[in-house]
């Protein structure tokens, strides 16, 4: 073979190829796998350009992928002050009384519904911490926020507004505007107003955010929006993305065929590291937030509605791009939602098998397991979000669903069981990215889950690998170390598999190959 651009040697590699399961070298060239062998095979293969990174026993696996995630759409929404850590209102008050103005705006994301201690979201609560100004603070779901007076005025909101999706401006009985904003557009009416970073800052962040990412072990993301392919494809062009991004760009409600025709064009745009590949729609919004759509409603007489509020129209969208070759990844966390997506599925035939896959599926009955093997539906799920519950069922997310679907959090452990695809990611930033992180949550998942098994060592890094290469339908070319597949692999010191989850959060990454580009490396 010709001479390969890098040779990892040393390494106690997992290729998860049944062919060749384990290996101590492994060679690449043009980013791609060339060959897979040990020690002996080394001298045969180099070259006298070839560069060799002696592993001294690290563990090779796979690239890891986020299944998940919004590293460019979140570059906007984990702006400002991280609320992450504020338990409470005191702690909320006092978070925003210090937080730095952006354009005379306090900016704020991350806030778990849990700090209000209960009490109806109104931006009363918060007001006069941030003396009046103008201010915007995201929730973690990503699905609502509270806006102040200030900030309200400023978009020109005075009051309810209609939309062509489930989206509310929350009022009081007066008719007042709480600011409490339920789902995008109703969000999307103080984003328009709000300050935002120069093109310059965001460009920054981005190569920032993506190579921290590679410091975890990440080669790979599933990013479920459209993202800004122009500032994308501008930074492809003159660095290497350390991180391959797969785009999938929303649908929503109110699409005529000009829209569907649109996102059926998008599909291959392409650049070095990054892609479109596939449609995102929305079936709900969130539990916490009162827009999951659940068989029956929430313990506050919430939940019994579509986020598509025709749910046909829906299923015509998703047949046409189906019809069109066009994979798609549905947003749904309430049992009736996920049901709904099935039932479309399944009216697709045959032909839909491994084409269309389900986000997040926070809640399902027994009954719609096994539906998920049977059409060939992957299960997308987030691990990390199990910890935004409690196990005594205190939290917000429990005690809106009851003990019966709270019982039925997160089964992770039993769509695998039932055969299903299960595709692991974080949805940063709902959750943080460290790719370790999910992994150890799938293992030993959080709160309302912590009741039932999580999956194998071995199973969670299948969900970072094989099965999220399957879910995005690049079975053939990701998601194994092969040869002739990307040469996207990680390199930890722990074994991924064997090694007690709470260490393999912790475990250092030594070396982190996207496309046989060095993307990080151990210092």
């Amino acid at each position: 073979m010709p001479a390969p651009d890098l040779i990892l040697t040393g390494a106690k590699v997992r290729t998860l190829d049944p062919a060749l399961p384990y290996a101590t070298a492994v060679a690449v060239r043009d980013g791609v796998i060339a060959a897979i062998g040990d020690e002996s095979d080394v001298r045969d293969w180099r070259g006298p350009g070839t560069e060799v990174v002696p592993l001294e026993g690290a563990h090779l696996v796979p690239g890891l992928v986020d299944a998940h995630s919004h590293p460019v759409w979140g570059l906007d929404m984990a702006t400002g002050v991280d609320l992450s850590g504020v338990a409470d209102l005191a702690g909320l008050r006092a978070a925003l009384a210090g937080a730095e103005r952006i354009d005379g705006w306090v900016l704020g994301f991350g806030l778990d519904h849990n700090a209000f201690e209960g009490r109806p979201i109104d931006r009363a609560l918060v007001e006069d911490a941030v003396g009046g100004a103008a201010a915007f603070l995201r929730l973690y779901d990503g699905h609502s926020a509270l806006a102040t007076g200030a900030a309200l005025a400023a978009a020109g909101v005075t009051g309810p507004r209609d939309f062509t999706q489930r989206s509310e401006v929350v009022c009081d009985a007066s008719g007042r505007p709480t600011g409490h904003l339920v789902e995008h557009a109703a969000m999307e009416l103080l984003t328009a107003v709000m300050p935002r970073p120069s093109y310059t800052a965001r460009r920054a962040r981005l190569i920032e955010l993506l190579t921290a990412m590679a410091a975890t072990g990440l080669t790979g993301a599933h990013v479920m929006d459209a993202g800004d392919q122009e500032l994308v494809d501008s930074v492809a062009r003159e660095t290497v993305l350390p991180v391959r991004l797969r785009f999938a760009p929303w649908c929503m409600p109110g699409v005529d065929e000009a829209g569907l025709e649109e996102l059926i064009a998008l599909q291959g745009r392409a650049g070095r590291h990054w892609q479109v590949g596939g449609v995102k729609f929305f079936m709900d919004g969130t539990v916490e937030g009162g827009t999951a759509w659940l068989e029956h409603a929430d313990c506050h007489g919430q939940g019994t509605e579509a986020f598509w509020p025709d749910p046909e129209a829906y299923a015509a969208a998703v047949r046409r791009l189906d019809a069109a070759g066009v994979s798609t990844a549905t947003h749904a966390i309430g049992d009736a939602a996920v049901r709904h997506v099935l039932d479309v599925v399944a009216g697709l035939g045959p032909s839909a098998r491994g084409r269309h896959r389900i986000e997040h599926i926070e809640t399902a009955p027994d009954d719609l397991l096994p539906r998920f093997a049977e059409l060939g539906v992957a299960a997308s799920m987030q691990p990390p979000h199990t910890a935004y519950t409690r196990a005594d069922g205190t939290d917000e997310w429990s005690r809106r669903l009851g003990t019966a679907r709270a019982g039925h959090a997160w089964r992770l452990r039993d769509l695998r069981d039932a055969g299903a695809t299960v595709a692991l990611g974080s949805d940063w930033p709902i959750a943080h990215y460290d790719v370790r992180a999910v992994l150890a949550a799938a293992r030993a998942p959080r709160g309302a889950a912590s009741t039932r098994a999580g999956l194998t060592g071995l199973e969670a890094l299948e969900g970072c690998t094989t099965h999220a290469a399957r879910a995005a339908g690049e079975s053939g070319t990701a998601g194994r170390i092969a040869p002739g597949h990307r040469a996207d692999l990680t390199a930890l010191t722990l074994d991924p598999v064997e090694a007690p989850a709470d260490e393999l959060a912790q475990a250092p990454v030594r070396l982190t190959v996207t496309g046989g580009y060095v993307a990080h490396r151990e210092r």
